[in-house]
């Protein structure tokens, strides 16, 4: 169970850290999608990813305060709910999938790093 987690927190903090730090250097010209967010709340976002990336991985392997991963990993479902309700909102359900099966990946790193397998 170990390595499950330890896996899919490296993939979700690749691709939280992607997605982020998208966030945080494109114009916001470019991140303007079909619904309409403010510029503040995008970089916000941003932020949040990558301090949640960070928070899944660095706790765990510097072995420094290691109960803060489930709490990055239940921010970041958080995260997801929104982006799935946004991407809802759009009518695009196929599209919804996506945001829908992170956010159920990082509440299982959550549950697993909260229960069943927390880093000593």
């Amino acid at each position: 169970m170990t390595y499950a987690l330890w896996i899919v927190q490296g993939l979700l903090a690749l691709l939280f850290l992607w997605a982020g730090g998208m966030k945080l250097v494109l114009p916001l010209e470019a991140l303007e999608g079909p619904v309409p967010l403010p510029g503040l709340f995008m970089r916000f976002t941003g932020v949040a990813e990558v301090l949640g990336a960070l928070g899944l991985i660095l706790p765990g392997l510097l072995r420094i305060r290691p109960g803060l991963t489930p709490l990055a990993a239940a921010g970041l479902v958080i995260v997801m709910i929104g982006a799935t309700a946004i991407t809802l909102a759009t009518g695009d359900v196929a599209m919804a999938l996506i945001p829908l099966v992170v956010g159920l990946l990082s509440a299982f790193v959550a549950y697993g790093r909260w229960r069943l397998a927390p880093v000593q």
